[in-house]
């Protein structure tokens, strides 16, 4: 995401209470974003178990992520992943304003998050 000039605090403050939220309500199995702000960028890097989890996020979380979007501007999307049709279709148009989004289908991995995610601050 571009930062909007100005509005670096702003930006702050928003993720800061989208995350707080999701911590506790959304159905994210991850959430860390992180900001350049030599070049007033930000990174957001989610985690869902499955594209319903992803439809659960957008209903519950659409006034954090519109108070988000007061300060910023999405420059690149990536999705990893094979999310469902209408999840790609609702990227496309989001709130009927495009951005460029990559969607890369995954080839094999694993991971061990469970016990990294039970750690204390996590």
């Amino acid at each position: 995401m571009r930062i909007t000039d100005g509005h670096l605090d702003g930006f702050r403050r928003a993720v800061t209470q989208a995350v707080a939220f999701t911590r506790e309500h959304g159905p994210q199995l991850m959430v860390e974003v992180f900001i350049d702000e030599e070049r007033m960028l930000a990174h957001s890097f989610q985690l869902y178990r499955d594209s319903d989890a992803i439809r659960t996020h957008w209903r519950l979380s659409d006034p954090y992520i519109r108070g988000v979007m007061e300060h910023c501007t999405v420059q690149h999307f990536e999705v990893f992943g094979e999310p469902d049709p209408d999840i790609v279709a609702a990227l496309r148009t989001p709130g009927g304003d495009g951005f460029p989004f990559t969607v890369s289908p995954r080839l094999a991995g694993f991971n061990r998050l469970a016990p990294w995610a039970t750690q204390p601050g996590h």
